[in-house]
């Protein structure tokens, strides 16, 4: 008898954190099937990353996701204040109880004129299950989800990757094939060990024991909520963060192996004296969830792509939590990838694009993890003391806070010439521009502005998200025609519009071209992932020709 066919799918996905379950979701949004495994029987107990930043957030937009992970954060929605003291009790008690119940995201006015939406606070546990329940909702488009399976061989080809799995409730084991395989298995990955990629960085930089717990503090904080305090004393040197606001929080207990200190010497009966005495309230009912230890750690892969495997999350970049940016990098690694993978196999790119993931994650990776990095004390928690210091820390991190603040470059980034001052006299006198520069230049995300289109009110970043995007300046029809062109020629999907008080797109006069850099006759070409990848300033004499070099390079095909 013949042995039945190994089962294949387009991605395997390796981890079903809020990365690996993002990715699934990314693919299925660009109509790529995925099988996604998480060893796990369920999503993550614990309230690891904390807060959605407002890229972040513009990217769930597009899934359709924003108002469920908005609501599935809520009760954090007013956690703000990061503070430090003897006891959270001697801390709060010093502040008076606001009027107000409604409290802005940190940083949410400036972000205003840069994207549609802000970031919020929610935690890992809480967003995780809710990004799990909307891919087996949209399972017919492609994504499926196996917890309780484990990958315990891979072996790849020319043509794809052979990965044997273990069902580890039942034993089971099984077989499937896949074009490609992504592994977001976090931190520790064993996929990277299997392929040897090495990592660099600062490495650990403190050891610490996240302690969940419940105990009633809601008359306490209520009205006073916060978001971090950190807690230094004799007896006990640790981080409180607010989870509900309510009757759970996590405590990052600091210990220090170089004096004897170990886990084990934590009991559970000793974390509950310990956290008694942080919290200020000796006869404290407490109850302990669960006991993770964990080393606030610096590490970057050196290599993202070995042949047909890719790395995202912490994976390929574990980072101290204190900037918020951990998990909001590893799904900007997602939508980076996943539209890249579906140029390939629908066979409108050529597979090098795929060699620009890494080109382009790797830099802004490092950025991330070594801000911060420098937001940690000599323990690896949150610095809180007010010094020079640290306040110059906090300034050099405000670029980033919103997940805006990088540049790509990379092969499928067409280059410009901005001679002879730089490109300084293109750039608006705008907070996107001055500080995120944000000008409508190759290598950045896309201007956002407010337009009207067919009379409803969308922002420039609704436009993209499956194909490319030509936006072009109040007098650039020819650019229109030309894009319809390079479609064709091509057979990838461009929507071009004009931007203007007569285009496609209504908006103020001037405001759009200034706002992208560019004339009335100018361009700029945006990819399914919201980045421009090419800006033509002025009208050409040819715009076929010139925009058919930018799309091919921006697909790796010359």
């Amino acid at each position: 008898m013949s042995s039945s066919p190994t089962p294949q799918t387009p991605i395997l996905i390796i981890g079903g954190g809020i990365v690996g379950l993002t990715t699934s979701l990314c693919l299925t949004h660009h109509e790529i099937p995925s099988l996604l495994i998480e060893r796990h029987t369920g999503t993550s107990i614990h309230p690891r990353a904390r807060s959605i930043n407002a890229r972040t957030m513009e990217l769930y937009r597009k899934l359709k996701l924003e108002d469920r992970v908005r609501e599935a954060g809520a009760s954090l929605s007013v956690s703000m204040g990061i503070y430090s003291g003897k006891s959270l009790k001697e801390v709060i008690s010093k502040h008076a109880k606001r009027k107000e119940e409604k409290r802005s995201f940190p940083f949410a006015s400036l972000v205003e004129g840069i994207g549609p939406v802000p970031g919020t606070f929610v935690t890992q546990d809480m967003i995780e299950p809710v990004l799990k329940e909307v891919v087996n909702e949209r399972g017919g488009g492609g994504g499926e989800v196996r917890f309780s399976t484990e990958c315990v061989d891979v072996v790849q080809d020319k043509e794809g990757v052979n990965v044997t799995l273990k069902d580890r409730q039942s034993g089971t084991i099984s077989n499937v094939r896949a074009k490609y395989l992504i592994a977001a298995d976090g931190a520790g990955s064993p996929i990277r060990s299997r392929l040897g990629i090495q990592t660099s960085g600062r490495g650990t930089m403190g050891h610490l024991l996240n302690i969940l717990f419940h105990a009633d503090l809601k008359s306490l904080v209520d009205k006073r909520e916060f978001s971090l305090c950190m807690i230094s004393r004799p007896e006990v040197c640790g981080l409180f963060t607010a989870i509900n606001n309510s009757d759970r929080w996590v405590f990052h207990l600091s210990y220090d192996p170089s004096k004897g200190e170990k886990v084990a010497d934590f009991s559970t009966e000793r974390c509950k004296e310990l956290l008694r005495i942080a919290l200020g309230f000796p006869n404290l009912d407490i109850d302990i969830i669960s006991i993770l230890p964990w080393e606030p750690s610096v590490r970057i892969a050196e290599s993202l792509q070995c042949e047909r495997i890719f790395l995202a999350g912490d994976a390929a970049h574990q980072m101290p939590p204190w900037a918020g940016q951990g998990a909001n990098s590893g799904i900007a690694d997602a939508y980076n990838l996943s539209w890249k993978i579906a140029a390939v196999l629908k066979g409108y790119a050529d597979k090098a694009l795929l060699e620009t993931y890494e080109v382009e994650r790797i830099p802004v990776g490092r950025k991330a993890a070594e801000l911060s990095a420098d937001a940690a004390d000599e323990k690896g928690i949150i610095a809180t003391e007010k010094s020079m210091k640290v306040i110059l820390g906090w300034a050099r991190r405000i670029p980033i806070i919103s997940g805006h603040g990088y540049c790509y470059k990379s092969r499928a980034i067409c280059e410009e010439d901005t001679s002879p001052l730089g490109g300084v006299t293109w750039r608006p006198w705008t907070v996107p521009s001055l500080f995120l520069a944000m000008d409508g230049r190759p290598g950045i995300r896309v201007p956002h502005l407010w337009v009207e289109h067919q009379g409803k009110r969308i922002s420039t970043l609704d436009l993209s998200g499956k194909g490319f995007v030509l936006l072009a300046g109040e007098n650039g029809a020819l650019w229109l025609e030309a894009a319809e062109k390079v479609a064709s020629a091509l057979g990838v999907d461009v929507a071009a519009y004009r931007v203007g008080l007569e285009g496609e797109l209504v908006s103020p006069k001037g405001v759009f071209e200034a706002a992208a850099g560019i004339s009335s006759n100018g361009a700029i070409l945006v990819r399914p992932d919201d980045f421009v990848v090419w800006r033509q300033r002025r009208g050409v004499d040819d715009c076929w020709v010139e925009l058919d070099l930018a799309m091919r390079r921006a697909l790796c095909l010359r």
